[in-house]
């Protein structure tokens, strides 16, 4: 089965693959100037990689979880993926993301903390369906 994970931002989409359940690899951020340009290139990325599935981050059991589900949902929407949708609690993913960058950059807004965050959802995800 091969992954591909979204960390949906407003500015960023950070995005990770992995077709093996041990190997993460992070990829290109992409940058979001509109909902339907970020749409069309993240499409671009799953169907570049052959997801068979995504896995979504969600911030699961706050008071913004339904919001950003319906979000969400929308974008996935306007993606028409056909494969499989999966949601991932993405709590404190991008501060991992940072810790696990600190002292490579100093706030650099190129994505890669996006992708990192992208990356750890999916690991968690992995983590998560390899031990039921």
């Amino acid at each position: 089965m091969k992954y591909i994970a979204i960390d949906l931002g407003l500015k960023r989409i950070g995005l990770a693959y992995s077709a093996h359940k041990d190997l993460v690899t992070p990829l290109k951020a992409v940058e979001r100037k509109n909902r339907d340009q970020a749409a069309r290139d993240v499409k671009k990325v799953l169907d570049e990689w052959e997801a068979d599935a995504v896995v979504v981050g969600i911030p699961m059991g706050g008071s913004s979880e339904d919001e950003m589900r319906r979000r969400v949902a929308h974008f996935m929407n306007l993606l028409d993926f056909k494969g499989e949708i999966f949601y991932q609690d993405e709590s404190n993913s991008s501060k991992e993301a940072e810790a696990m960058m600190r002292g490579e950059i100093k706030q650099i807004r190129d994505g890669r903390i996006d992708s990192i965050s992208a990356m750890i959802i999916l690991q968690r995800f992995l983590a998560k369906i390899k031990s039921v």
